[in-house]
């Protein structure tokens, strides 16, 4: 059953019933969750599994789960919820979204941080009527000298939105998070108390070692969204192990 958060969320981001069904399941889970910089990892697995037997692993060195939806059910409005649930429900402000490639990149910049955009996931929320300050990799160097200024209508909630291919230089050499973002930058987001991950489409760049730097921002908690919830490796397909919830275009 919804909590009073998550049923306001629901009713006015209209939910679909995939997008509901997740949002009940990340309630419980984070019910059971300490989102703390230093969890008891292993104690935190075996109270999810109770509930949510498809967990296995979070496979990070911090909580993470998955919500596997089908292509088309609405990703990124689920995202929206999950970020609006955090903030009321937790007081979360902290957010670091993770894009597989320069076109979804630019496409949630925009569902995320711009109110006149029809697809604006927070429209009809009363903490989002001014949207979240959209912090990029075009603009974080500004943002980093603009820390101290706040102003009346100065946003609380922090949106990081990163485009995971700048980890891929050029020469093909691996480059650790510290380097893209640039040292300073990144050493404010890795001691943020509160900050929480969420990867869209991870499917596409999980594989890659440069992912694992994520673990180097030690968030509190992770969240993987995507439709094909498994990665390949030559002729092997390897399943998620943090799968929470599935919704394939079998079930549509």
């Amino acid at each position: 059953m919804l909590n009073n958060n998550a049923k306001y969320i629901n009713n006015r981001l209209a939910l679909r019933p995939p997008q509901r069904e997740s949002l009940e399941i990340f309630q419980q889970i984070c019910e059971m969750l300490s989102l703390s910089k230093t969890p008891n990892l292993n104690e935190e697995l075996i109270r999810i599994q109770e509930l949510f037997p498809t967990l296995s692993s979070f496979e990070r060195t911090f909580p993470s789960v998955c919500f596997a939806l089908a292509t088309g059910i609405g990703k990124t409005r689920l995202m929206g919820a999950l970020i609006a649930y955090l903030n009321y429900e937790k007081g979360v402000k902290n957010f670091f979204v993770m894009a597989p490639n320069l076109t979804i990149y630019k496409k949630l910049k925009e569902d995320l941080g711009n109110p006149t955009n029809p697809k604006y996931v927070f429209r009809g929320l009363d903490r989002f009527i001014y949207s979240p300050r959209i912090i990029d990799g075009d603009n974080y160097e500004e943002f980093r000298n603009l820390r101290t200024q706040t102003t009346l209508f100065d946003p609380e909630i922090m949106i990081n939105i990163f485009n995971i291919s700048k980890l891929n230089s050029e020469s093909g050499r691996m480059r650790r998070l510290n380097e893209v973002l640039g040292q300073s930058y990144f050493d404010y987001m890795k001691d943020l108390p509160d900050l929480c991950v969420f990867m869209d489409e991870s499917h596409h760049y999980r594989a890659d070692r440069g992912f694992e730097t994520i673990n180097d921002l030690k968030p509190v908690l992770g969240i993987e969204l995507t439709a094909t919830p498994q990665i390949q490796n030559g002729s092997k397909k390897i399943d998620f192990k943090n799968v929470v919830y599935e919704y394939s275009l079998a079930h549509a």
